[in-house]
């Protein structure tokens, strides 16, 4: 090897051929660019730091466990730990170490898993008592060149009970010369006889963010030209697995094309079909369309995706994955700011996030989560699909558990009284929950004034908030209207959609409860969402402000402030406006402005004795 190659840390490790080897074929990237320092790991600070201070304290136990999901690095892990145990220089000096700056004597052979003093066993061929008891016969023995002997149990998990007994007492008192460091993606099912006896790090998920950035750096040593879009891709699909998003890395690679002459360029076009991926712009579309009712968009979305080559369990599983990512927004707005995400998730995510109640989020998140393996089950995945969609969309009519609770305990006193109070009583249905129940007990589907009175309720329009509290004073409904005056503020108004602000005092019910009276009022689906935005002050609030203002203009004129003066204790309870008499009588010949002023002014009380004061005054 070359002087250039030895000074160079970052091609210290057996994943960099040197430049005087044959070429040997092509070497996927997961292994090209394992990494062979302590400063090569991504993601593991914290296990960093605490070997460096161990190392440099010189207080290095006996055994290590390394625990973790797949592709995070335990195995490499492990031989980086058995080259820092060992690390040598070539004039003979050094000592155990985490800073390598050159290739030690022992450093490639340990690197390449061929030292005679690094033993690496596979726990899941190798799991048998008489396996250990081998260990435990070669471990009396010094080290043939080496500091230490290192034994390296891959999957250790995989042990039998026996095997694991035969191991504890030399694992609790191993010669000085002997280390040992295990490996499992199944911590819980290590005894915790052997978990006491090491000292345990977990590896962590690699976030999709840093991810990012190693599959950028690598791209660019790879002379590849990769658009941000398709790394966060792959990035996310790996799961926080290094070496899953390496091999995805391989495959997009391969599936941008094989034209040596020109830069292969890897887009997110690509990755999404060769993942069978939707694009995240249009999943969001999806769940716009299902958040707002339509149906028959969300259906034509669907079958858009899936004709595209989307799988459509795949397009739940996002789906499901979004609405995770929106409730989180809810909750810690500052999720929205995540490196990894398209911009369009951010936006749009924070949007969904004010206008959607966590219940409606918890709802479809529940619904979703049980469709995923429905569809995967189906002998017809997209019609197993459509159908999660029709539920998820149908659902804002159903009445929460408190609603329906509450709905029978009005209904049953009510009951008690007679069938015409009952009748009264119970809320009448949404004409799709109607033309279910007729259609499921298979008699006419509705009544004659009923179908009468449908076409009528289809054609209702409402062009204005004050439309709706119209419309509620003419179906007569006292409780809406008074809701609509006193509880709402209005944020933002469309014929189909209302979106709102409430009181503190505002009943938890009332975004249900006004959702489904206007939908059985017009006729259609109406979307009620509660914003985060302070919205306009309710109309009674506005009509307090006024009344207000007027009594402020009346106690400002003259007359009535002597009358005031003249009456201690008098107050103002009611300003009303009327029309002028159109015939003067003819015993008030020379009214005056101080009698209009008056005639304002309609009631005075005293707080004690409440004295009136009449417009002859």
């Amino acid at each position: 090897m070359s002087n250039s190659e030895t000074s160079d840390p970052r091609r210290s490790g057996v994943d960099r051929p040197s430049a005087a080897a044959p070429a040997a074929g092509y070497r996927v990237l997961a292994r090209k660019y394992r990494p062979a320092t302590f400063q090569d790991l991504i993601g593991q600070d914290a296990m960093v730091r605490t070997l460096s201070n161990a190392f440099a304290a010189g207080r290095i136990p006996q055994a290590w466990i390394l625990t973790g999901v797949r592709g995070v690095g335990k195995t490499t892990t492990a031989r980086i730990l058995a080259r820092a145990l060992n690390y040598q220089q070539e004039d003979g000096s050094g000592s155990p170490s985490i800073d390598m700056p050159t290739l030690g004597v022992h450093c490639q052979a340990i690197m390449e898993s061929r030292h005679v003093d690094v033993l690496e066993m596979d726990a899941a061929s190798h799991n048998g008592v008489d396996d250990v008891r081998q260990i435990n016969d070669a471990i009396r023995y010094a080290p043939v060149s080496a500091r230490y002997k290192v034994y390296i149990l891959d999957e250790v998990h995989m042990l039998s009970p026996a095997a694991f007994n035969a191991l504890l007492k030399t694992l609790e008192e191993p010669p000085p010369h002997a280390k040992f460091v295990f490996a499992t993606t199944e911590v819980r099912k290590v005894p915790v006889t052997v978990l006491s006896r090491c000292q345990r790090f977990d590896l962590r998920r690699v976030e999709a963010g840093l991810l990012t950035k190693h599959l950028e750096t690598i791209a660019g040593k790879e002379g590849i030209s990769a658009e941000p879009d398709a790394l966060a891709l792959i990035a996310r699909a790996a799961e926080g697995s290094v070496r899953d998003a390496l091999s995805l890395l391989d495959q997009a690679i391969a599936h941008a094309g094989s034209d040596r002459a020109a830069q292969v360029a890897v887009r997110a076009e690509d990755v999404r079909q060769m993942l069978g991926l939707a694009d995240r712009a249009r999943i969001v579309d999806l769940f716009e369309a299902m958040m707002r009712g339509d149906i028959a968009g969300a259906l034509r979305e669907l079958r858009d995706q899936y004709d595209s080559g989307a799988d459509p369990a795949v397009v739940l599983a996002d789906l499901a994955e979004f609405t995770h990512f929106v409730t989180r927004v809810k909750i810690v707005p500052a999720v929205a700011e995540d490196r990894s995400l398209a911009e369009v998730e951010r936006v749009r995510g924070r949007a969904f996030a004010a206008g959607l109640s966590m219940r409606v989020l918890s709802r479809t998140w529940q619904m979703l989560f049980r469709g995923i393996p429905e569809v995967q089950s189906a002998s017809k995945p997209i019609a197993a699909a459509e159908m999660v969609l029709v539920r998820i969309a149908y659902a804002a009519d159903l009445p929460t558990p408190d609603e329906a609770i509450r709905s029978l305990r009005e209904r049953k006193p009510a009951e008690e009284n007679g069938p015409a109070a009952a009748a009264a009583a119970s809320p009448a249905p949404s004409p799709r929950l109607e033309m279910r129940t007729t259609s499921r007990a298979g008699g006419p589907a509705a009544a004659p004034a009923q179908r009468a009175a449908e076409p009528a309720a289809r054609g209702v329009a409402v062009a204005r908030f004050e439309d709706l509290i119209a419309l509620a004073d003419e179906k007569r409904d006292l409780a809406t209207r008074t809701a609509l005056e006193r509880d709402v503020r209005l944020v933002r108004f469309e014929d189909g959609k209302l979106e709102i602000a409430l009181e503190a005092g505002a009943s938890n019910s009332l975004v249900h409860e006004l959702s489904r009276k206007l939908a059985e009022w017009t006729g259609r689906r109406w979307l009620v969402v509660v914003s985060a935005e302070g919205g306009a002050p309710s109309l009674r609030s506005q009509l307090e402000a006024q009344r207000s203002e007027l009594v402020r203009g009346v106690r400002a004129d003259p007359l009535v402030q002597a009358v005031l003066s003249r009456f201690p204790g008098a107050e103002i309870l009611d300003v009303r406006r009327r029309e002028p008499d159109p015939v003067l009588p003819a015993e008030h010949p020379g009214d005056t402005e101080a009698g209009a002023a008056l005639d304002e002014s309609s009631a005075f009380g005293s707080r004690g004795a409440e004295d009136a004061v009449d417009d002859d005054f």
